[in-house]
């Protein structure tokens, strides 16, 4: 069964980025993106990329980020 931790910090976004964790996306309670993972963050914004053409970019103010570990 797959476990989900909040990502919250500058570590955990550092972490999930270099072990290349899937993520997941929430806004306003919905979940708007699943299964990519992240490519670049900075303090406003963070990119992730589900395939080879499909980057998305979500507000890190107004999106919740959990990482999906196996």
């Amino acid at each position: 069964m797959p476990t989900q931790r909040r990502l919250e910090t500058e570590a955990d976004f550092q972490e999930a980025m270099d072990m290349k964790y899937k993520v997941r996306v929430f806004q306003d309670n919905h979940q708007i993106d699943s299964g990519g993972v992240i490519t670049r963050f900075d303090s406003k914004t963070i990119v992730v990329q589900s395939s080879v053409s499909d980057l998305a970019y979500h507000s890190r103010t107004d999106c919740e980020f959990f990482e999906i570990r196996k």
